[in-house]
């Protein structure tokens, strides 16, 4: 009741508002009744994650979830729903079986997780754990030819950090005041979360820069190491971050079982060892590379514009398909991609024939350095590392993007387009009432609507709220189903919807960047 008094509100004061842009407010009413009333953003969630498993670049479970992106748009009657190559990525990888327990001086069932692209034990070891203190190279040189068959853990002081500050947080008014009186190259002083606390005390008590820990990674491999443990501040009450192990091009050799641990599992071990008594492992991991087809793909589709003047201009939403292993990726970025699936869901649903083309772009390999959407961005725009601007370029309105949790849209990014401010305020104007009204002059980094941005096209990531992202869910174990808000992702899917509609609709396309 009080929400649909807010939005009768906003309905009243549209005649100021609006002044300059033309909204369709019935359009926009019709999108929040079928966005929040009948959405299916959570069932497509699910396909995603736990139907699914994870969706590591050219692994099994991202081609099943391919399959199923475009299963689902052509059967709302979303156009030319197809796989896209991009270009070659590498070799698919997966963990097919893990099995890890301290055996001595007692029996303790532990659970590390295998990085990427790493290779597997040959059945079942037994083995012992040997602690490799990292202090400079000569410290290494110690453990030459000592290594094979052996249990790696490097010497690296974690000390277990209380947390006094809540993992999941939303964005106060005060923040996103802050936010929107930014100004063009003034920043944004970033928040103190616990995993900033955590990053910072372990630079501090890192006992050994990265260089050791790849020199030692070498040692392991070329002597014939079981396996190596690493561990983080991070890693802690029972979350495990764990990213890529190594490399995954076609012609690369396989990486040395590299393992992330929680914390208290590794200081266990690590405890042990410095009181002198013998540490024993039994443990099984078994992966499988896939290099057959070495290509990446992106999943594409979109609804035909139907203006004669304005059905070849385009409007793009997107996000990356692509996860990590350790969790099934709901948040990074099941929760993304989801949402846009069912953005497109709901414009088919409500039968509107948009004037510029809607399309869809599901990346792959976002997450090894947004290689899926920097390849279809040169191969449909051009302009990429100097290259010539295809004409597609100049018949580009605009990109939004998602990617950042299942926290609920607050407003919007302008990337540096102060000319987009007006236009995408009074646009947020029938959902201040779901709590998204900030437009910032500043961006949030590292996601797919940078590929857009760096040839000159209008790119932008919407502002979510950051719930336990960063703390708990990002890149790690506990990145599942459980993690995501259904209110919130319904209310993300509704305010991308209706920016699509307007961006589509416009007699004009949005402005770019000078």
């Amino acid at each position: 009741m009080r929400k649909s008094i807010v939005f009768v509100a906003a309905l009243c004061i549209s005649a100021v508002a609006f002044a300059q842009e033309k909204i369709d407010m019935a359009i926009m009413s019709k999108i929040r009744e079928e966005g929040l009333n009948r959405s299916q953003v959570m069932d497509i969630a699910l396909h995603l994650t736990d139907l699914n498993g994870n969706r590591l670049a050219n692994s099994p479970g991202y081609d099943r979830a391919t399959q199923y992106a475009i299963q689902q748009l052509s059967s709302w009657g979303v156009a030319n729903a197809k796989r896209e190559p991009w270009g070659e990525f590498g070799k698919g990888w997966e963990l097919e079986k893990l099995y890890f327990a301290m055996t001595a001086p007692y029996y303790k069932a532990m659970l590390p997780y295998p990085k990427t692209w790493t290779m597997g034990t040959n059945g079942l070891q037994s083995a012992e754990v040997v602690l490799v203190g990292l202090t400079d190279s000569t410290s290494l040189s110690i453990y030459k030819g000592k290594l094979n068959g052996k249990i790696i853990l490097p010497d690296m002081d974690y000390a277990y950090m209380q947390s006094f500050k809540p993992d999941a947080v939303r964005y106060t008014d005060d923040e996103l005041a802050k936010m929107a009186a930014a100004t063009m190259g003034g920043g944004q002083q970033p928040r103190d979360t616990a995993q900033m606390r955590r990053a910072r005390e372990q630079m501090q008590r890192s006992m050994a820069p990265q260089r050791l820990l790849n020199q030692l990674k070498e040692m392991a491999r070329s002597e014939g190491a079981v396996a190596m443990l690493t561990s983080s501040l991070r890693n802690h009450d029972g979350t495990v971050f764990a990213q890529g192990g190594g490399s995954y091009k076609g012609t690369d050799p396989e990486n040395v079982l590299d393992m992330a641990m929680a914390l208290e599992d590794f200081n266990t071990l690590r405890r042990i060892l410095k009181s002198g008594q013998t540490v024993k492992v039994e443990t099984e991991v078994k992966t499988k590379f896939y290099s057959s087809d070495l290509q990446g793909y992106n999943v594409i589709g979109e609804i035909p514009g139907t203006d004669p003047l304005l059905k070849e201009e385009v409007v793009m939403i997107g996000a990356h398909l692509d996860s990590w292993q350790a969790g099934t990726g709901a948040t990074d970025n099941a929760s993304g991609s989801a949402v846009m699936l069912e953005v497109m869901r709901i414009i088919k649903a409500l039968g509107i024939q948009p004037r510029r083309t809607i399309r869809i772009g599901l990346w792959s390999a976002e997450e090894q350095g947004l290689l899926g959407s920097r390849g279809y961005v040169a191969k449909t725009f051009g302009g990429r590392n100097g290259a010539s601007r295809l004409p597609a370029h100049e018949k580009f309105s605009a990109y939004y993007n998602i990617d950042n949790g299942t926290g609920k849209v607050r407003g919007i990014y302008l990337q540096g387009n102060e000319a987009c401010r007006s236009i995408f305020s009074q646009w947020l104007v029938p959902f201040h009432d779901l709590g998204a009204q900030t437009v910032t002059i500043s961006n949030t980094g590292g996601t797919d609507h940078q590929a857009f941005d760096a040839v000159g096209l209008p790119g932008f990531q919407f502002i979510q709220d950051e719930i336990e992202y960063d703390t708990r869910t990002h890149h790690s174990n506990m990145d599942t189903y459980d993690h995501l808000i259904a209110a919130d992702l319904k209310q993300i899917a509704t305010v991308v919807a209706a920016f699509v509609y307007n961006t589509a609709q416009r007699d004009e396309k949005l402005p770019r960047k000078n």
